[in-house]
């Protein structure tokens, strides 16, 4: 494995755009090129920390199952803005240390840094997470792979809905975009199949890595009569621990959280990248095409379930179980009319269900009845 710090990379392209550093850059291109085409050099991107005990720790530990790959570099690095900095970490990954295959794996990467570096680098080949790659529009070369994870926070909604005493649930969000929307409403959807009644208050952050305000958040909505909470931002590590200081439930997202909360961790949907970093490295490896669009589900091993908390009852588990055993068979729908938002809307007209791979689900706008919140 190796790791270079993002000083060391700026810095040296820095020079190289002054043009002070070329021969030793050039030198160290051609040493690393060489140690290249021996083998696979995979790059890894996180925008925030790789112990952080959710998205980025996730991505982490699909780039571990890499490393005991014969054949394969890794190189990571960790805490990259959403900005300029990704394509300078981009390009000293290809220029310097010899990636032809590299994973950026935040949001925010996509449009336009990972498209203006594929347009760069048309050798090289890049593929991000959870952005809408368009077949005909951008390049060949980039492509996008994400998960279904929405049934795993279904499951979590079932599971919450067993458990909760004052059926009003929380949900501590990053932004309203279409990936978090979905998982607010199926989480919604799975608990009021156990109760109608039930509520989900949400509090949206305005961005992926608030801890302050994440805990802010938390607190509001246990303030407001919540007993369970969970949460879609990239550490879940400050709810989490804030709901276990505050005597209520959570259900977990992106990792395990479960030694955060000994006692009121109750389940959480989990990523399993290790699936997909292999099938694309593998296939490197062999010279094979890489595939443009990839997604998958429980099903197809892309997403887990964390194992039960002590705290989840056996009447949530046998119904989450029997739940989850129909998703394994693929094709199950979460989002099904009628169906209306929380404005009173119909969304999804009576007779009409969108199974987990429908595309339509990645352009979600709304909020489904029974969600407390706006996402203006």
């Amino acid at each position: 494995m190796l790791i270079r710090s993002a000083f060391t990379r700026r810095r040296v392209l820095q020079g190289l755009a002054a043009g002070t550093a070329g021969l030793a850059l050039n030198t160290s291109f051609r040493l690393n090129r060489a140690a290249a085409a021996e083998g696979l050099v995979v790059g890894f991107i996180y925008v925030g920390a790789k112990d952080d005990f959710g998205y980025n720790q996730s991505h982490a530990e699909g780039a571990a199952a890499v490393k005991a790959i014969p054949g394969v570099t890794v190189l990571e690095e960790e805490k990259v803005p959403e900005t300029i900095d990704v394509q300078k970490t981009m390009q000293s990954m290809i220029e310097l240390d010899g990636a032809s295959l590299i994973f950026p794996t935040s949001f925010g990467y996509y449009d336009p840094h990972t498209i203006k570096m594929a347009e760069k680098y048309p050798d090289v080949q890049f593929r991000h997470c959870g952005a809408l790659w368009r077949e005909g529009k951008d390049p060949k070369n980039a492509g996008s792979y994400f998960g279904y994870i929405s049934s795993g926070q279904y499951l979590n909604g079932i599971v919450a809905g067993h458990t909760t005493k004052s059926k009003k649930l929380g949900f501590v969000a990053a932004k309203p975009i279409p990936q978090v929307l979905l998982n607010i409403n199926a989480f919604t959807l799975g608990a009021k199949s156990v109760d109608p009644s039930i509520t989900t208050q949400v509090i949206f952050t305005g961005d992926w890595s608030l801890p302050v305000k994440e805990a802010e958040a938390t607190n509001s909505l246990i303030d407001q009569g919540a007993d369970v909470i969970t949460c879609h931002v990239d550490g879940p590590k400050v709810t989490i621990e804030t709901a276990e200081r505050r005597g209520v439930y959570s259900c977990g997202y992106h990792a395990d959280q479960s030694s955060l909360a000994p006692k009121g961790y109750l389940t959480g949907a989990e990523w399993h990248w290790a699936t997909v970093y292999t099938m694309f490295v593998e296939k490197a490896l062999k010279g094979e095409p890489l595939p443009n669009f990839v997604r998958g589900g429980l099903a197809e091993n892309f997403v887990k379930m964390s194992p039960y908390g002590p705290a989840a009852s056996e009447a949530a588990r046998q119904n989450a179980d029997a739940v989850k055993a129909e998703m394994m068979k693929g094709g199950y729908a979460i989002i099904k009319g009628p169906l209306k938002d929380n404005k009173g809307k119909e969304v999804v007209a009576a007779g009409k269900a969108y199974p987990e791979t429908a595309i339509e689900l990645e352009s979600m706008d709304y909020l489904v009845e029974g969600v407390i919140g706006t996402t203006s």
